[in-house]
């Protein structure tokens, strides 16, 4: 990472905020006696900090360039967001320095705003980059409702959101898709435009929104396409502004835009949002710890100011509660999990290793004790037909090769298996028949049946499996990856494998469960058609993937 002292600087200022928010007292314990800098900062919250109001007629340029979405839907309320921003790719989106907007909302049962009409006021604040997020109640559940922005002049592309079922609702079905890994640099994001299409419920996000790494405007990584970018970009992230930045470029994609409009994502992290490979506060690369909680820090506002989220996630300084429950009556419930902030250590230095004393530690934790604790409770209270588990990295174990001198991912639940053992079995004692994991990470669709005991191929079927594929991460990939005969063959719950680019579309009925795994042609190249490579349905009460 090259910093210039212009970066240094703000690098410097960001970590003296997150001493301040933190407290004296746990940051010096987290970070040492040399990371006791001077506590004059406060990380800017709505409110705070004085701002001048922006009169909106003053907006000469479209400011929803991001877009609008919506996020975390409720029985009886939605969560809107938008961010104004008329330049993107400047510093706090080309508006004035200092000055906060007033944006007024709408909501109705059209999409032309004549029925049901709601309406209201929120503050974009300069010190949330003019985000905004506007928690809408009163609402009927299992509803479609279209919603809207205007500021001065200026009105914003039209969203639909849906709300979820009554608590004690028993829908016939619901539709959702799961999608992950959008590397900007690696291709289009056609599949969003397909998505934007579908008729669904809800998308879960799994993480890697956007990555981190440097984006080259004028060859390299960046040759595939003739889009050209400023060399604010061609830069790691490290600092506020440049996470700020980067969401930016992503949103700017017209794709990802559609989908947000068309439907109501619940999003979760995973590692490049912040850095490759990091776990809880260890980073991939040897920085003083104070730099890493600094960049965490960073990074957990802009995701937050940039996604459909609702209070309270919003972070405190290094730290963000993003894990948490949706409900869709008595058909499903949601426990999205955050398998990076709270995880211990890869064992033996990361990477596919041999198995040992070090990743079977049974002290070794991928959610934390109170994440684990929280998602064992809900099971207990839980009275839905379909557990589902959107996380982030495989679940399921991953042998690469058919021989006993096989390697597993250490960054995965295999290099942490008494956690994932602890999970199964308060999956068991809760009477969890339908567990389901969704998942992301990496960039292969997989369907896989959760074992008893994975040694066993025997051994009872507890569970399912389905991993989504990336939107763009890894170029085009192919249908049949190099490892294909050897993970196969040594998983034989592996029950299918694709390496296309796509996501998955899941439809959960109160007798069976159908998963399509839709997949496009290429991403290197805009418009590729979208084909559904395999189907596969799995029965309420009796676990495991059969082809549908």
């Amino acid at each position: 990472m090259t910093r210039t002292p212009a970066r240094a600087d703000a690098y410097a200022q960001e970590l003296r905020a997150v001493a301040r928010h933190m407290g004296r007292r746990r940051f010096l314990t987290t970070t040492g006696a040399a990371a006791a800098l001077a506590f004059a900062v406060n990380l800017p919250s709505a409110g705070t900090a004085a701002a001048e109001e922006l009169d909106g007629r003053r907006i000469t340029e479209d400011p929803f360039t991001l877009g609008v979405a919506s996020g975390d839907p409720l029985p009886g309320s939605a969560l809107l967001w938008t961010r104004l921003a008329p330049r993107p790719y400047e510093t706090g989106g080309g508006l004035p320095a200092g000055t906060r907007a007033t944006v007024t909302w709408e909501l109705a049962h059209d999409e032309r705003f004549r029925h049901g009409l709601r309406r209201g006021t929120a503050v974009a604040h300069p010190e949330f980059d003019h985000s905004v997020h506007v928690e809408v109640d009163g609402l009927a559940p299992g509803r479609d409702y279209f919603y809207r922005f205007l500021v001065g002049d200026w009105s914003s592309p039209v969203g639909r959101t849906r709300t979820a079922p009554a608590p004690g609702a028993r829908p016939e079905r619901l539709r959702l898709a799961a999608v992950s890994c959008q590397a900007y640099h690696d291709g289009y994001f056609t599949a969003y435009r397909h998505l934007a299409d579908e008729d669904l419920d809800v998308v879960f996000h799994l993480g890697d929104y956007l990555y981190e790494y440097a984006v080259n405007a004028t060859g390299g990584a960046r040759a595939y396409t003739d889009r050209r970018l400023p060399d604010v970009f061609n830069r790691e992230t490290l600092t506020l502004e440049d996470y700020r930045l980067r969401y930016a470029l992503y949103k700017s994609d017209p794709d990802l835009r559609a989908a947000h409009a068309a439907h109501p994502f619940a999003v979760t992290w995973d590692d490049h949002e912040t850095e490759n490979n990091y776990a809880g506060d260890t980073p991939e690369n040897s920085v003083p710890p104070e730099e890493f909680l600094i960049r965490r820090a960073a990074a957990y506002r802009a995701y937050w100011e940039n996604q459909p989220l609702r209070r309270p996630q919003r972070p405190t300084g290094p730290d963000m509660r993003l894990y948490r429950r949706l409900r869709f009556g008595r058909l499903a419930q949601f426990d999205i999990l955050d398998t990076r902030q709270y995880r211990s250590d890869q064992a033996y230095g990361d990477g596919w290793q041999t198995p040992g004393p070090a990743s079977e530690d049974p002290a070794r934790t991928m959610t934390g004790a109170t994440q684990e604790r929280w998602l064992l409770d809900g099971w207990r209270d839980s009275r839905a037909t379909w557990n589902v588990v959107p996380q982030q990295v495989v679940f399921s174990e991953r042998r690469n090769v058919p021989t006993p001198a096989y390697k597993l991912s250490m960054d995965s639940w295999d290099g942490y298996p008494a956690s994932r053992q602890r999970i199964l079995d308060g999956a068991a004692a809760a009477g969890v028949e339908n567990l389901m994991v969704l998942t992301g990470d990496v960039h292969v669709a997989y369907g896989l049946d959760i074992k008893e005991d994975f040694r066993d191929p025997s051994s009872r079927t507890v569970g399912t499996e389905l991993v989504t594929t990336s939107v763009s991460s890894g170029k085009n990939g192919s249908e049949r990856p190099a490892n294909y005969d050897n993970l196969t063959r040594a998983n034989p719950h592996l029950r299918f494998y694709d390496g296309r680019r796509g996501y998955l579309a899941v439809t959960l009925g109160a007798d069976s469960a159908r998963a399509d795994f839709r997949t496009v042609s290429a991403v290197t190249t805009p418009g590729a058609p979208i084909s559904t490579a395999a189907s596969f349905v799995t029965e309420a009460g009796r676990p495991g993937l059969q082809p549908a």
